[in-house]
């Protein structure tokens, strides 16, 4: 859930030609704030898909070697980031397992993104990154994904609301997000 200066109706927008330099900006931050744990930093979500239509929200997931709340939630919380209090951002199952994380909101006034720890290696660090190429590598996909999300925030503009929908149309887009990887041969990119 949003913190109350976050609070907005869901906007989905065209690409934009910005959204990879935010995210560099935020990475070099990111590695400055939690030097050895960040073991990578990814540009991860539907901002990190050159022509895909996404809200304003820049999303990037840090590899950690294990998630560490209070150590790491210290180190971002000096910079000014906030730690997501609910339960669904501490723990997410991916891939049938249940995986720990932490997410992160920006200091009050900062640049919209969500920032997810994620253990390296995990199923859900594999799952943000899939989601990522495949749709990179699939005009048809991303172009039904984009068109998909501009429909939803016009007819659904509650963020609560559109990600409880968005959820399970997720779901099947990475079925053939699966189809693919085992076509390709597709791996995780190294950290």
């Amino acid at each position: 859930m949003p913190f109350p200066d976050e609070t907005a109706p869901v906007a989905v927008l065209d690409h934009q030609p910005q959204w990879p330099v935010d995210f560099e900006r935020l990475a070099g931050v990111l590695r400055g704030a939690l030097g050895g744990h960040a073991l990578a930093v990814d540009h991860v979500g539907s901002t990190s898909v050159p022509g895909l239509a996404a809200k304003d929200c820049v999303d990037v997931q840090v590899r950690v070697g294990a998630v560490d709340a209070d150590r790491q939630t210290a180190l971002l919380a000096a910079i000014g980031f906030r730690r997501r209090p609910e339960p669904w951002n501490r723990t997410e199952v991916s891939g049938g397992q249940e995986c720990r994380k932490l997410v992160f909101a920006p200091p009050v006034g900062a640049r919209r993104c969500n920032v997810h720890l994620r253990e390296a290696g995990g199923p859900n660090v594999r799952f943000a990154l899939l989601f990522r190429d495949y749709l990179r590598a699939d005009d048809t996909a991303r172009r039904s994904w984009g068109a998909f999300k501009r429909r939803l925030a016009q007819s659904v503009p509650d963020l609560a609301d559109y990600g409880q929908i968005k959820a399970p149309a997720t779901e099947v887009l990475m079925g053939a997000a699966e189809r693919w990887a085992a076509e390709t041969g597709w791996r995780v990119p190294e950290a």
